[in-house]
Protein backbone atom coordinates (compact mmCIF):
# COMPACT_ATOMS: atom_id res chain seq x y z
CA UNK A 1 0.00 0.00 0.00
CA UNK A 2 2.99 2.38 0.98
CA UNK A 3 4.66 1.80 -2.30
CA UNK A 4 1.20 2.16 -4.50
CA UNK A 5 1.19 5.42 -2.49
CA UNK A 6 4.27 6.56 -2.96
CA UNK A 7 3.82 6.25 -6.77
CA UNK A 8 0.58 7.21 -7.42
CA UNK A 9 -0.57 9.51 -4.61
CA UNK A 10 2.78 11.07 -3.68
CA UNK A 11 1.88 14.63 -1.93
CA UNK A 12 5.65 15.90 -2.18
CA UNK A 13 5.72 15.52 -5.57
CA UNK A 14 1.96 17.14 -6.39
CA UNK A 15 2.81 19.94 -3.96
CA UNK A 16 6.04 20.50 -6.12
CA UNK A 17 4.50 19.79 -9.75
CA UNK A 18 1.07 21.62 -8.61
CA UNK A 19 2.39 25.14 -10.33
CA UNK A 20 2.83 23.82 -14.20
CA UNK A 21 -0.47 21.84 -13.55
CA UNK A 22 -2.48 24.67 -12.67
CA UNK A 23 -0.86 26.51 -16.06
CA UNK A 24 -1.99 23.31 -18.17
CA UNK A 25 -5.64 23.50 -16.13
CA UNK A 26 -6.01 27.37 -17.19
CA UNK A 27 -4.18 26.59 -20.79
CA UNK A 28 -6.92 23.63 -21.41
CA UNK A 29 -10.08 26.33 -20.22
CA UNK A 30 -8.75 27.98 -22.79
CA UNK A 31 -8.47 25.80 -24.96
CA UNK A 32 -12.16 24.67 -24.48
CA UNK A 33 -13.01 28.22 -24.76
CA UNK A 34 -11.78 28.47 -28.22
CA UNK A 35 -13.10 25.41 -29.70
CA UNK A 36 -16.31 24.75 -28.49
CA UNK A 37 -17.35 28.40 -30.10
CA UNK A 38 -15.83 27.62 -33.19
CA UNK A 39 -17.34 24.36 -33.55
CA UNK A 40 -20.37 25.70 -32.90
CA UNK A 41 -20.48 28.15 -35.50
CA UNK A 42 -18.83 25.80 -38.04
CA UNK A 43 -21.45 23.30 -36.83
CA UNK A 44 -24.81 25.98 -37.34
CA UNK A 45 -23.04 26.64 -40.94
CA UNK A 46 -23.15 23.35 -42.09
CA UNK A 47 -26.09 22.50 -40.47
CA UNK A 48 -28.11 25.20 -42.90
CA UNK A 49 -26.06 24.32 -45.95
CA UNK A 50 -27.15 20.92 -45.36
CA UNK A 51 -30.83 21.92 -45.23
CA UNK A 52 -31.53 24.11 -47.11
CA UNK A 53 -30.41 25.98 -50.89
CA UNK A 54 -29.77 24.28 -53.94
CA UNK A 55 -29.06 20.31 -54.00
CA UNK A 56 -25.41 21.08 -55.42
CA UNK A 57 -24.84 22.74 -51.80
CA UNK A 58 -26.20 20.31 -49.71
CA UNK A 59 -23.95 17.98 -51.06
CA UNK A 60 -21.15 19.64 -50.50
CA UNK A 61 -21.97 20.15 -46.95
CA UNK A 62 -22.73 16.26 -46.26
CA UNK A 63 -19.58 15.25 -47.99
CA UNK A 64 -17.78 18.24 -46.44
CA UNK A 65 -19.29 17.13 -42.78
CA UNK A 66 -18.87 12.71 -43.67
CA UNK A 67 -15.08 13.76 -44.72
CA UNK A 68 -14.15 15.39 -41.35
CA UNK A 69 -16.21 13.37 -38.98
CA UNK A 70 -14.23 10.27 -40.53
CA UNK A 71 -10.62 11.72 -40.13
CA UNK A 72 -8.80 11.04 -36.88
CA UNK A 73 -8.87 14.27 -35.05
CA UNK A 74 -5.88 13.81 -34.19
CA UNK A 75 -4.19 12.89 -37.76
CA UNK A 76 -6.04 16.25 -37.91
CA UNK A 77 -3.98 17.82 -35.97
CA UNK A 78 -0.59 16.29 -37.04
CA UNK A 79 -1.03 17.28 -40.56
CA UNK A 80 -1.71 20.58 -40.16
CA UNK A 81 1.02 20.90 -37.40
CA UNK A 82 3.56 18.80 -38.91
CA UNK A 83 2.64 18.62 -42.52
CA UNK A 84 1.31 21.98 -43.85
CA UNK A 85 5.31 23.27 -43.15
CA UNK A 86 6.68 21.46 -46.04
CA UNK A 87 3.98 23.92 -48.37
CA UNK A 88 5.59 26.10 -46.81
CA UNK A 89 2.75 27.07 -44.44
CA UNK A 90 3.07 27.42 -40.85
CA UNK A 91 0.10 27.84 -38.53
CA UNK A 92 1.99 27.11 -35.74
CA UNK A 93 0.32 25.06 -32.51
CA UNK A 94 -2.32 27.50 -31.59
CA UNK A 95 -3.43 27.76 -35.03
CA UNK A 96 -3.28 23.86 -36.11
CA UNK A 97 -5.44 23.59 -32.80
CA UNK A 98 -8.15 26.60 -33.81
CA UNK A 99 -8.49 25.32 -37.52
CA UNK A 100 -8.47 21.46 -36.38
CA UNK A 101 -10.47 21.72 -33.73
CA UNK A 102 -13.21 23.64 -36.00
CA UNK A 103 -13.31 21.29 -38.79
CA UNK A 104 -13.81 18.15 -36.45
CA UNK A 105 -16.19 19.51 -34.19
CA UNK A 106 -17.95 21.81 -36.84
CA UNK A 107 -18.48 18.50 -38.08
CA UNK A 108 -20.34 16.79 -35.18
CA UNK A 109 -21.83 19.95 -34.13
CA UNK A 110 -23.32 20.11 -37.72
CA UNK A 111 -24.53 16.69 -37.71
CA UNK A 112 -26.48 17.54 -34.40
CA UNK A 113 -27.74 20.45 -35.46
CA UNK A 114 -29.36 19.14 -38.72
CA UNK A 115 -30.56 16.89 -37.30
CA UNK A 116 -32.41 19.02 -34.67
CA UNK A 117 -33.48 20.92 -37.90
CA UNK A 118 -35.24 18.26 -39.63
CA UNK A 119 -37.06 17.59 -36.31
CA UNK A 120 -38.98 20.73 -36.90
CA UNK A 121 -42.12 20.62 -38.83
CA UNK A 122 -42.00 22.03 -42.00
CA UNK A 123 -45.11 23.50 -41.34
CA UNK A 124 -43.42 25.82 -38.71
CA UNK A 125 -40.93 27.32 -41.39
CA UNK A 126 -44.37 28.48 -44.26
CA UNK A 127 -46.30 29.85 -40.38
CA UNK A 128 -43.11 31.84 -39.55
CA UNK A 129 -42.85 33.41 -43.15
CA UNK A 130 -47.08 33.97 -43.19
CA UNK A 131 -46.14 36.12 -40.20
CA UNK A 132 -43.84 38.27 -43.27
CA UNK A 133 -40.85 36.90 -41.53
CA UNK A 134 -37.66 36.50 -43.99
CA UNK A 135 -36.27 32.93 -44.16
CA UNK A 136 -33.09 34.14 -42.15
CA UNK A 137 -35.87 35.84 -39.43
CA UNK A 138 -37.56 32.41 -39.69
CA UNK A 139 -34.80 30.01 -38.99
CA UNK A 140 -33.53 32.66 -36.55
CA UNK A 141 -36.33 33.09 -34.45
CA UNK A 142 -38.57 30.39 -34.98
CA UNK A 143 -36.56 27.08 -35.98
CA UNK A 144 -33.55 27.31 -34.56
CA UNK A 145 -34.72 27.87 -31.01
CA UNK A 146 -36.96 24.79 -31.23
CA UNK A 147 -34.46 22.70 -33.43
CA UNK A 148 -31.45 23.32 -30.27
CA UNK A 149 -34.29 22.59 -27.58
CA UNK A 150 -34.78 19.08 -29.43
CA UNK A 151 -31.37 18.08 -29.77
CA UNK A 152 -29.83 19.98 -26.61
CA UNK A 153 -28.83 16.55 -24.94
CA UNK A 154 -26.59 15.79 -27.64
CA UNK A 155 -25.03 19.18 -27.90
CA UNK A 156 -24.25 19.10 -24.60
CA UNK A 157 -23.00 15.30 -25.22
CA UNK A 158 -20.96 17.01 -27.88
CA UNK A 159 -19.34 19.84 -25.84
CA UNK A 160 -18.49 17.43 -23.06
CA UNK A 161 -16.49 15.28 -26.03
CA UNK A 162 -14.81 18.54 -27.37
CA UNK A 163 -13.35 19.39 -24.23
CA UNK A 164 -11.58 15.91 -23.69
CA UNK A 165 -10.18 15.89 -26.90
CA UNK A 166 -8.76 19.25 -25.93
CA UNK A 167 -5.90 16.63 -24.04
CA UNK A 168 -4.55 15.86 -27.89
CA UNK A 169 -3.35 19.34 -27.89
CA UNK A 170 -0.03 18.18 -26.57
CA UNK A 171 0.55 16.16 -29.58
CA UNK A 172 1.97 20.21 -30.63
CA UNK A 173 3.77 20.46 -27.22
CA UNK A 174 0.59 23.03 -26.17
CA UNK A 175 1.34 23.37 -22.72
CA UNK A 176 -2.47 21.94 -22.03
CA UNK A 177 -3.07 19.82 -18.43
CA UNK A 178 -2.35 16.42 -19.93
CA UNK A 179 1.10 18.06 -21.48
CA UNK A 180 2.09 19.50 -18.34
CA UNK A 181 1.24 16.44 -16.69
CA UNK A 182 3.58 14.57 -18.48
CA UNK A 183 5.97 16.68 -18.28
CA UNK A 184 5.92 16.79 -14.42
CA UNK A 185 5.76 12.48 -14.76
CA UNK A 186 8.91 12.30 -16.56
CA UNK A 187 10.94 14.81 -14.43
CA UNK A 188 9.80 13.21 -10.82
CA UNK A 189 9.20 9.57 -12.44
CA UNK A 190 6.21 9.37 -10.51
CA UNK A 191 2.38 9.10 -12.13
CA UNK A 192 1.09 11.51 -9.23
CA UNK A 193 1.18 14.34 -11.83
CA UNK A 194 -1.00 12.15 -14.68
CA UNK A 195 -3.20 10.94 -11.10
CA UNK A 196 -3.95 14.74 -10.48
CA UNK A 197 -4.59 15.21 -14.15
CA UNK A 198 -7.28 13.23 -14.53
CA UNK A 199 -8.81 14.33 -11.46
CA UNK A 200 -8.88 17.66 -12.64
CA UNK A 201 -10.36 16.93 -15.88
CA UNK A 202 -13.36 14.61 -13.53
CA UNK A 203 -14.11 17.73 -11.77
CA UNK A 204 -14.16 19.89 -14.84
CA UNK A 205 -16.00 17.58 -16.85
CA UNK A 206 -18.14 16.31 -14.39
CA UNK A 207 -21.33 18.99 -14.14
CA UNK A 208 -21.10 18.33 -17.79
CA UNK A 209 -22.04 14.07 -17.14
CA UNK A 210 -24.53 15.77 -14.58
CA UNK A 211 -25.94 18.11 -17.13
CA UNK A 212 -26.30 15.49 -19.56
CA UNK A 213 -28.27 12.96 -17.44
CA UNK A 214 -31.04 15.31 -16.82
CA UNK A 215 -31.42 16.49 -20.25
CA UNK A 216 -31.80 13.34 -21.21
CA UNK A 217 -34.48 12.16 -18.36
CA UNK A 218 -36.34 15.36 -18.63
CA UNK A 219 -36.56 14.67 -22.83
CA UNK A 220 -37.70 11.15 -21.75
CA UNK A 221 -40.15 12.16 -19.08
CA UNK A 222 -41.64 14.48 -22.36
CA UNK A 223 -42.29 11.87 -24.52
Amino acid sequence: MEEFAFAFLNGDILREAWPILWQGFLYTLALAAITVPLGLVGGVVLALLSTSGPRAIRLAAAGWTDLFRAIPPLVLLVFLYAGLPFAGIDVGAWGAVAIGFFLNTGAYYGEVLRAGIESVPRGQMEAARSTGLSRGQALRYVILPQAVRNVLPDLVSNTLEVVKLTSIASVVALPELLFQARQAQNATYNATPIVAAAVAYFLLLWPLVRLISRLENKALAGR
